[in-house]
């Protein structure tokens, strides 16, 4: 979890406890951590990246028909979206600039 307010609330902790979760603080800043962020990411690629769609509804469609998509493939989903912990050394080389 973050640190928004509602996720320090005594009712999520409370809440929490009741279910047996342990509850993890994140980093201040740490979008590698946090799925949602690649999500956004992912959606801006596919849906308004180098587009302007004509009207919000044509935004809002083409938003609905990407999460239609991405979830006709669950495994995809979430090898796109899981955190990556290793490093993989041909994609750092590619990072690094001589």
């Amino acid at each position: 979890m973050d640190g928004a307010p509602w996720h320090r609330s005594h009712l999520v902790a409370t809440t929490a406890d009741q279910l047996g979760v342990e509850l993890i603080r994140l980093p201040a800043y740490s979008p590698d951590l946090n799925p949602i962020e690649g999500l956004w990411k992912w959606m801006r690629e596919e849906v308004t990246q180098r587009y302007c769609h004509p009207s919000l509804s044509a935004l809002a469609d083409a938003c609905h028909a990407f999460i239609e998509r991405i979830n006709l493939d669950p495994n995809r989903l979430i090898q796109r979206l899981w955190p990556k912990f290793d490093l993989d050394p041909d994609y750092e080389k590619l990072l690094v600039s001589n």
